[in-house]
């Protein structure tokens, strides 16, 4: 196993220690990941409204190459981690001010610790 998937998964588990209702849960995050995925793909190459999320955690933001991101967001020094991305998506304005991102946030810490557990499985 390599030591990025190892720092991976120990941060996961940070995380999901925080969860408010005990283990993060990955099937309660791939429903919640529906509304992600009106405007985001978890496909290598599939772009929508947002960028794709293939190959996301450790990759600076705005760094996917034919994506028009703010300036915001590429200005930001982001790199996606799971902690980053928590923060991100519990308020996005708040967490990149002037980003192009029309989403208002998930503001339930377990909420957001079950779409990240869905995310580290899917794009490990």
């Amino acid at each position: 196993m390599s030591v990025r998937r190892i720092l991976l998964i120990a941060i996961a588990a940070l995380i999901a220690g925080a969860n408010t209702a005990g283990a993060a849960d990955a099937t309660k995050g791939e429903k919640l990941f529906v509304e992600c995925a009106s405007c985001h793909s978890i496909e290598r190459g599939v772009e929508g409204v947002g960028p794709s999320l293939f190959g996301l955690f450790q990759r600076k933001a705005g760094d996917v190459a034919d994506y028009r991101y703010s300036p915001a967001l590429k200005r930001s020094g982001i790199v996606w981690t799971p902690q980053t991305l928590e923060d991100f998506v519990a308020d996005p304005q708040k967490s990149v001010p002037g980003n192009r991102m029309p989403y208002s946030g998930l503001p339930n810490a377990s909420d957001r610790a079950d779409l990240l557990a869905y995310l580290l499985k899917v794009l490990r």
